[in-house]
């Protein structure tokens, strides 16, 4: 009785459903069609050669038994493998493979090598010599949770990662777009998600790459002519992290490429977690069906760290490093260094560089000439909540009484001084500057000003302490 080859192969996926894992049954099984069935040979059509390779490395007792099982002892299977021509890969053609426990049928148009360990090692992170695939994660272990400091800043962002790497490919939050300026945590808060998911699921393939890096192995994999084997060796990953999408802007071949590993990520339940500079609105030079797919998740931002953010990372540096410093150098670089984490930290090492190097002790002193230093070529100017500081220490006042509604004659004074530098020396806006002073508008900010000016040409007193907080605030 002739045997139908779509029944034998259906019959066959009945079994192996039973003996893999749902996930591994449909990455690996469904998409093999059926090809035919002669002299007990059943040949099967696989979509790329990483794909057969990946068969025979993990699947090949299994599929034996089972092939001998629907056609006898003389069952065989053979593989046809797509293969990618020259001609942008316009009419791919198969080459056929026969399971490693048969030799190669006659005329067969290409023999390959069986032995993973001998033949061309076609993806970009399995370590060469090793049998059994291995995928290097790429992930810092030093960006950790632990060392993550949670702020108003970073909280949403930080629970949403929490919460993927608890339930990865799990929650709602998928894919989990990361999105800030330079140097806020979007980097360490992206490999702090994988390292969690790597401890809590040993079995899951987590892989970290930049965008950067994930372009130039798609142009080698377009110039050997191994687009499919890239493309199928991503789709296996169980946590793909992409950093900085946004460089995939202006380049149509590599969204296009990312969109099929996306849509085929998502669809079989795996997480992607994405870091850009920009939210999916703002995006330039990328295509619409791929910013969608960005947007079915969660979009969660990182913004500039408040003074207590700030404190709080500094003082997590120390302890890690084991490093002791005064108060108030630590308050003072908070003070100092507003606009990103990383030059927080760079500001730190910088500070104990120089110590270190010059034998000095570290104090304000030399904190001031170090930050003078280190952000004169950055266009720095002095923050509010600086001045706020500078000012109330001159008075001996505590800041929460500067920022309260108090009708105080001398903290009403102070508040206008505050109000008056920061005009000064800062680009703030007006609005900005009486948000900072308890939440005064712009017409508190503007008659403080002016009453600052009257002041200090008609009371001697009054300018010299202008002067004063002038000279600690030019050399800060």
């Amino acid at each position: 009785m002739n045997k139908d080859h779509n029944q034998v192969w259906k019959n066959c996926l009945e079994v192996i459903k039973d003996n893999v894992s749902p996930q591994g049954f449909k990455t690996w099984f469904e998409p093999i069609k059926p090809v035919k069935l002669e002299d007990s040979i059943l040949t099967i059509q696989v979509p790329s050669q990483f794909f057969y390779e990946w068969l025979e490395e993990h699947y090949v007792s299994l599929l034996k038994k089972i092939i001998r099982k629907e056609l006898g002892a003389e069952g065989r299977l053979e593989y046809s493998i797509i293969m990618e021509n020259n001609h942008n890969n316009a009419n791919p053609y198969t080459i056929k493979v026969p399971t490693s426990n048969r030799k190669a049928v006659k005329n067969s148009p290409v023999t390959m090598p069986l032995d993973l360990g001998e033949s061309p090692i076609k993806n970009p992170f399995i370590i060469p010599g090793l049998r059994k695939m291995q995928v290097d994660s790429n992930l810092n272990p030093n960006y950790s949770f632990d060392n993550f400091i949670e702020g108003d800043c970073n909280r949403l962002a930080r629970s949403a990662g929490f919460a993927v790497a608890n339930k990865p490919g799990g929650t709602a939050f998928n894919p989990l777009l990361i999105y800030g300026g330079v140097g806020l945590g979007k980097t360490h808060l992206a490999h702090a998600i994988g390292i969690e998911i790597k401890n809590k699921f040993e079995d899951k393939t987590v892989l970290y790459v930049s965008s950067e890096k994930f372009t130039h192995q798609f142009i080698d994999a377009v110039k050997n002519n191994t687009v499919n084997d890239f493309t199928h060796f991503y789709q296996m990953i169980d946590v793909l992290i992409i950093d900085d999408v946004q460089f995939f802007s202006g380049k149509e071949k590599t969204q296009d490429v990312f969109f099929h590993i996306f849509n085929h990520l998502h669809q079989t339940g795996k997480q992607i977690i994405i870091t850009s500079d920009k939210p999916p609105v703002e995006m330039q030079g990328m295509e619409q069906r791929l910013l969608s797919r960005f947007k079915w998740g969660l979009s969660a931002d990182l913004q500039v760290p408040s003074l207590e953010t700030r404190i709080a990372i500094l003082k997590k540096k120390m302890y890690a490093d084991g490093i002791d410093l005064p108060d108030e150098v630590v308050e003072y670089l908070g003070y100092s260094i507003t606009s990103n984490v990383r030059e927080l930290e760079g500001a730190l090492i910088s500070l104990i560089a120089q110590s270190s190097l010059n034998k000095k002790a570290i104090t304000l002193d030399l904190a001031k000439q170090m930050i003078d230093k280190f952000v004169k070529n950055t266009a720095r100017e002095v923050s509010i909540d600086y001045i706020q500081k500078v000012v109330c220490d001159y008075f001996d006042l505590p800041i929460e009484l500067l920022k309260s509604k108090t009708r105080k004659r001398e903290i009403v004074q102070a508040r206008q001084i505050a109000m008056y530098f920061a005009k000064k020396m800062t680009k703030s806006s007006l609005a900005s500057i009486g948000a900072h002073c308890g939440g005064k508008d712009h017409a508190t900010v503007l008659h403080a000003c002016r009453t600052v000016n009257n002041l200090q040409e008609t009371d001697k007193h009054f300018r010299k302490y202008l002067e004063d907080l002038e000279k600690k605030l030019s050399i800060a």
